[in-house]
Formats: C-alpha cells, sequence, structure tokens
C-alpha cells in the first residue's frame, strides 16, 4: 500500500470513492465538477509559495500489489487544508452553558447551550478522509490518515499552528440525522443528506441566511437529537480513537448539521510530527522491527509506506521494493516515524 499526492487521472476513481461514502462526508460531495476543483487546487498548491491560505491538498492511497512504479487501485483519499474559512464562512457551534437562579425562588439550573460561531477560521484542517470498505485491514486505515501528520512535519509553513479535524456526527443507515431533524430541519425544510451535499459543494451561504443567530438551548430539542451532540457516527469511531492517540482533543466545538465533534491539536504536539525523523535510505534485502511510516519528503510528489525497520547509526534499512515505491533512490533521505506509539505492528 502506497499514499500518494493525487494526480488528474484518479478524478474516476476519486467519483467513484465519494459515491461509496454515504452521507456525512461533507468535503468530498460526489460532484465531478467540485472533485475536478479540488483536484487541480491541490496541484497549484504545490507550485504555490509557502503560505496557509494558498494550500489545499489531496492524496490517495494505492493498493501497489505489483509492486510497480506506476500505481494500482485508488482505494482511499484524505486531504489537508492549510486555513478554513479565507474565501466562505467557516460555522459551527460551540457548546456552552447558561445558569438561571432566582434566591427568592430557589432555583438554580444549568443548561447546556449552543452559540454559531465562527471560532475555527484559520486553522488548519484534516479533512476527506474515507477507505473503501474492502481495504479497511492491515493498518491500512492507521496508513491513510496518519500519512499526512507526515506531511505536515516536513512542510509546517504551508498550514496553520492549529489543525483541527472535524469528525462525522451521528446518522442512521438512511442518512436521519437526529440533530438535524430536531434543528436544522425547521429552518430550511430539507433533508440533512441535501444539506451536507449544498454545504459539500461551497453552497454555504443559506447557513448564515436562515440559522438563528440567538443560542439555542438544547433542552427544547428531542432526547434522541441531544444524546448525540458531540458524540460521532459508528464508522468514525475508530478515526477518532486513532486521532485523540495522536494528541487530538475535543474542544467543545461541533458541527451545525449533525453535531459531530471536532477535534483540535497544536500541530507541533502531533505525536506523529513530534516524533518525526530524517534519515537516510539503507536497502536491505529483509528489514525487521517495528511499523514505521516513511515519507520521500517531495511537495510535487509526496509518497509514504510502510516498512517493518529500525534506525541503526547508518541510517533506516528498507528493502528495495519499498525504496521504489517511495520513488527515491538509496541514500536519499526520508522522514519517517512509528506508526504507533505502541508495541510492534499495532495500528
Amino acid at each position: 500500500m502506497r499514499v500518494r499526492s493525487i494526480r488528474r487521472d484518479d478524478l474516476e476513481a476519486l467519483l467513484a470513492l465519494a459515491r461509496s461514502t454515504g452521507v456525512g462526508v461533507t468535503t468530498l460531495p460526489a460532484n465531478e465538477e467540485r472533485l475536478g476543483r479540488r483536484i487541480e487546487a491541490s496541484l497549484a498548491s504545490q507550485a504555490a509559495e509557502p503560505s496557509p491560505d494558498a494550500s489545499s491538498f489531496v492524496f490517495v492511497l494505492e493498493d501497489d500489489t505489483a509492486g510497480s512504479a506506476e500505481g494500482g487501485a485508488v482505494v482511499g483519499i484524505c486531504g489537508l487544508e492549510g486555513a478554513v474559512g479565507g474565501d466562505e464562512p467557516w460555522y459551527n457551534y460551540r457548546v456552552g452553558l447558561s445558569v438561571h437562579a432566582s434566591r427568592e425562588l430557589g432555583v438554580y439550573r444549568k443548561l447546556e447551550t449552543l452559540f454559531l460561531t465562527n471560532d475555527l477560521t484559520g486553522s488548519a484542517e484534516l479533512c476527506s478522509l474515507f477507505l473503501h470498505p474492502d481495504w479497511r485491514r492491515n493498518s491500512n486505515g492507521s496508513l491513510l490518515s496518519k500519512s499526512r501528520f507526515l506531511f505536515l512535519a516536513e512542510f509546517p509553513e504551508r498550514f496553520n499552528s492549529r489543525v483541527i479535524a472535524e469528525m462525522r456526527g451521528v446518522s442512521d443507515a438512511g442518512g436521519r440525522s437526529p440533530f438535524w431533524e430536531s434543528l436544522g430541519r425547521h429552518f430550511f425544510k430539507i433533508d440533512f443528506s441535501e444539506a451536507d451535499y449544498l454545504t459539500g459543494l461551497g453552497q454555504k451561504s443559506f447557513i448564515a441566511e436562515l440559522m438563528p443567530r440567538q443560542p439555542v438551548y438544547t433542552a427544547f430539542l428531542s432526547e434522541e437529537a441531544r444524546a448525540v451532540i458531540s458524540q460521532v457516527h459508528e464508522a468514525t469511531r475508530p478515526a477518532r480513537a486513532m486521532l485523540e492517540s495522536e494528541g487530538f482533543r475535543y474542544n467543545g466545538a461541533v458541527d451545525i448539521f449533525d453535531a459531530g465533534p471536532t477535534l483540535e491539536c497544536e500541530l507541533g504536539q502531533i505525536r506523529a510530527v513530534r516524533d518525526s525523523q530524517v534519515l537516510t535510505a539503507k536497502p536491505e534485502d529483509e528489514t525487521s522491527g517495528r511499523m514505521w511510516m516513511v515519507a520521500n519528503r517531495r511537495l510535487d510528489d509526496f509518497r509514504v509506506c510502510l516498512a517493518q525497520t529500525e534506525p541503526t547509526p547508518m541510517g533506516l534499512p528498507l528493502t528495495r521494493e519499498v525504496i521504489a515505491r517511495l520513488g527515491i533512490e538509496p541514500g536519499d533521505s526520508v522522514r519517517a516515524v512509528p506508526l504507533s506509539s505502541r508495541t510492534a505492528g499495532a495500528a
């Protein structure tokens, strides 16, 4: 398996992936024009001067079973944004608390509230993570998601120092969100899936036009809606656990459509960023050790794959197959980090 920078000829495969995501992956709409623009934005970001405002990168996971230099089937996608909200509003709800008290009546009530804010504008974002269900095995999900941390470590000047990840909220198999049904539907009169799709296309003006500006008391919502605030979709639980193991924490912000939580971490405090090392690729016929992520350090053709290895004073032992997948030569420098802070081979 290999993660690499996206190319124009990946559009068809990317569209097929988008059609299989289901509801809730807002930044991956099944729209050919929108996805084409994302590919072009990624290619333009490679050529742009370092700036968070000009950074929008997309990567794909490739099943390179044959070990060819050209690659194989595209089975996953992930993305990075240097700074969100620069050209279109970035909304979320801030979960707060309101106290209502009266000494005369002996009443003291603490009520949870939701404030519509743009507090996270300017943050770097982990986005568009999706792995085809048939490939959710053998640490593929960890490789796909965590590969972005090596890119952040290599090119930190292209990203804001605060990194966020909006997690997919709770919805059922039919795409019904209990939070949306209890709140959003009263103001939009459209299905959650349609609102989610329009947001993915960048049509966010309707949010500002229709959403209530006053604090929302969650006590007015249904019990089912209150229960899913800051909770993630069942399929997203492993992704949340993985991010939390890397240092991300829930920051009190939730999505305005499905109430999924936003996780946050300072770029330099992400475990895989902080612990990554620049090492020399040392060719070996066989290698052993913990599972490491290894990246080729190139902006325009970034590649990451896994290798069971351990650094030595001479460099990082890698098989020639791994070296070929990374598109490097023996003796080139690589950036590497253990896939997990846990024991060998853990995902």
